[in-house]
């Protein structure tokens, strides 16, 4: 037996090694891409070990100055005002669903699934956010449309809740004399923290991600450019110049730039903040998906 627990535990971390390997070999790939001279790139394509370094692309990125620090900070508030509201919202839908002898609970949860299903589309959503609710070109527009709330996470957290905090805890506080606002606040938001951190980093990870609201609802404004919508419309201006080579103008300014290096550098500049706060929620990550998920 302790021969065959030994052996386990070798092929264990021999597998996690490997699949770790497996895991960070891109992203180390996507650094020394960005890092390495476009001439040397373009000749020998891409290597872990590159025969001469360049920090042009990144140099091009960040020329910019107060554009770019502007847009990473539109990305951060935006990231975290969206998550923290996003997480609220989420938990006070969750709670009342997680009750069984809520009136009206099954048609609740009807609406609730049925919008993980169903979507009015593209077109009706952008008629309805800049007509109606008039967020186009403010900063709401890249907080309100498509994240704010998701269905799937209201289903996720609302079986947490009912498969993890028991319900006579609830019957022992209603006899204690709390109303429903502080059984939430002091019973289920405690209760509850892996599972609102799990969704908090799907909200988070999705504001950070999201370059499709600058895309549709700012066009005047680009102040309220996000870092996603920043650089994408660098790559953008990059296209633009490789297509221009009719003008003599452009095509220097294009055999001047390091147009697949700083692809390689605008990829990396947009992940960054995400790999190092991570690993950070990991633990609650793990936990509130593998029981949040149990039906």
């Amino acid at each position: 037996m302790v021969g065959t627990s030994k052996t386990y535990k070798i092929i264990s971390y021999v597998v996690m090694i490997l699949w770790a390997a497996i895991i960070i070999l891109p992203f180390l790939l996507l650094l020394m891409s960005s890092l390495t001279d476009e001439h040397v790139l373009v000749a020998n394509g891409y290597s872990f070990f590159p025969k001469k370094f360049s920090g042009a692309s990144y140099a091009y990125i960040f020329q910019s100055g107060d554009t770019i620090m502007q847009a990473y900070g539109i990305s951060i508030l935006v990231t975290v005002v969206g998550t923290l509201v996003s997480v609220v919202l989420t938990a006070l839908m969750a709670f009342p669903l997680s009750i069984n002898n809520l009136p009206g609970r099954r048609v609740m949860m009807f609406f609730v699934f049925f919008t993980m299903l169903f979507s009015g589309g593209i077109v009706p959503s952008y008629i309805m956010w800049s007509n109606t609710f008039k967020i186009k070109d403010t900063l709401l527009a890249q907080l309100i449309p498509n994240l704010l709330l998701s269905g799937w996470n209201v289903m996720m957290v609302r079986t947490y809740f009912s498969n993890s905090i028991p319900y006579a805890i609830y019957e022992a506080a209603e006899i204690d004399g709390a109303n429903h606002l502080k059984v939430f606040t002091k019973i289920v938001l405690p209760m509850g923290k892996p599972i609102l951190i799990t969704i908090g980093t799907f909200a988070g990870l999705g504001y950070w991600n999201d370059w499709t609201n600058g895309l549709y609802y700012i066009s005047r404004h680009k102040e309220f450019y996000n870092v996603q919508n920043l650089l994408n419309q660098m790559v953008s201006n990059i296209q633009y110049l490789a297509t221009s080579t009719t003008n003599s103008g452009m095509a220097s300014a294009m055999g001047s730039l390091p147009a697949t290096g700083i692809q390689m550098a605008i990829a990396f500049v947009a992940i960054l903040p995400i790999m190092i706060i991570f690993p950070f929620f990991q633990k609650y990550y793990a936990k509130g998906i593998s029981v949040g998920a149990v039906k």
